[in-house]
């Protein structure tokens, strides 16, 4: 009988990835990506990688790989809040985030397990190639809880000083230093913050504040309040209000906080922002629309949950991979 020849005799006998990216002159992840038709990988990369492929008669057989490597090819997204009537899952956190890292995940090929805290021992979750965490938890709780389970982990919040994972955000700091420049510039002289600083992201906000203050010799006054909600905000004010503190000034851990500062101010008989000027966090649409429409700071979700894809698909794929803080920007409008 004839010997059969191969089509390419300069082709491995059974050719693999790692010499499918030799031939490219590419990383695995990055031929990995291409045959799976990644937006991640530029489109002459991706149609070389795929033309060798087919030159030498290579298929991607994704089952076979996932056991072979003991990957699921997919990413657990655990979503750090409780939703209520007032703070729903379809408020711009945490969906703005989620568009951004399912826009990134499938475009690599990646399922999105989308889960909450509770689902922790879910077995799916422990399965998972990697793990994306939104919200670190007061006292960083939640950080702690999902690195028992020795995934590669990024994080949405702010970055710390020892973090053994990496981490997403926004630079909270500095948005907490714009709003006490704001108030130091209408002449504000007795600022109140109102929030929980166990949370790492209000920490910051906080300590931007507070140090900005200090420059000019004013100190804030902290009303911890544990949740954000529109009564958090209300409450924090009656209480102000009915121990007769004087204040000029409120900058809220969030926007929803923020429009329950204002209602009850209102209600009360203050002036926004004659009598107190308020400022909140996060930009949403709620804010925009509010009467009298809210200052805030933005803060951009949709470009943090690409962020966050990208740096769990980097940590996948082997690559050194760094914490990322986004710019923040002080929204100014009618309080």
């Amino acid at each position: 009988m004839p010997d059969r020849k191969r089509k390419n005799p300069n082709a491995p006998a059974s050719l693999t990835m790692a010499d499918l990216a030799g031939l490219a002159g590419v990383s695995t992840i990055t031929v990995s990506r291409a045959l799976a038709g990644s937006a991640l990988v530029s489109p002459a990369t991706r149609e070389r990688v795929q033309q060798l492929a087919r030159k030498h008669g290579y298929k991607l057989n994704l089952s076979a790989r996932n056991l072979r490597l003991r990957r699921s090819h997919a990413v657990a997204v655990i979503v750090e809040m409780t939703p209520t009537p007032e703070r729903t899952m379809w408020d711009p956190y945490p969906l703005a985030l989620l568009g951004g890292i399912s826009q990134e995940l499938t475009s690599a090929g990646y399922n999105v397990l989308l889960t909450t805290r509770q689902a922790a021992g879910e077995v799916a979750v422990q399965a998972a190639d990697g793990l994306i965490l939104l919200g670190q938890g007061a006292h960083q709780d939640a950080v702690h809880i999902y690195e028992k389970l020795g995934l590669p982990m990024v994080v949405w919040g702010a970055a710390g000083v020892g973090d053994q994972h990496i981490v997403v955000g926004s630079d909270n700091r500095h948005g907490g230093m714009s709003v006490a420049e704001r108030f130091v510039s209408i002449g504000r002289r007795h600022p109140v913050f109102i929030g929980n600083p166990d949370h790492p992201e209000m920490a910051q906000r906080l300590g931007g504040f507070v140090d900005e203050l200090e420059r000019h010799g004013i100190r804030p006054l902290l009303m911890r309040r544990a949740d954000f909600t529109l009564e958090a905000g209300a409450h924090a004010v009656r209480s102000l209000h009915n121990r007769r503190v004087q204040f000029d000034a409120i900058f809220a851990c969030s926007d929803l906080v923020a429009m329950g500062a204002i209602r009850a101010l209102v209600e009360l008989g203050q002036s926004v922002p004659e009598d107190v000027s308020v400022i909140g966090y996060d930009d949403t649409p709620q804010g925009g629309t509010f009467l009298p429409p809210l200052s805030t700071v933005r803060q951009n979700w949709q470009e943090g949950g690409v962020l966050l894809a990208r740096k769990v698909l980097g940590l996948l794929g082997g690559e050194a991979v760094e914490s990322q803080m986004l710019p923040t920007a002080l929204v100014l409008r009618s309080t």
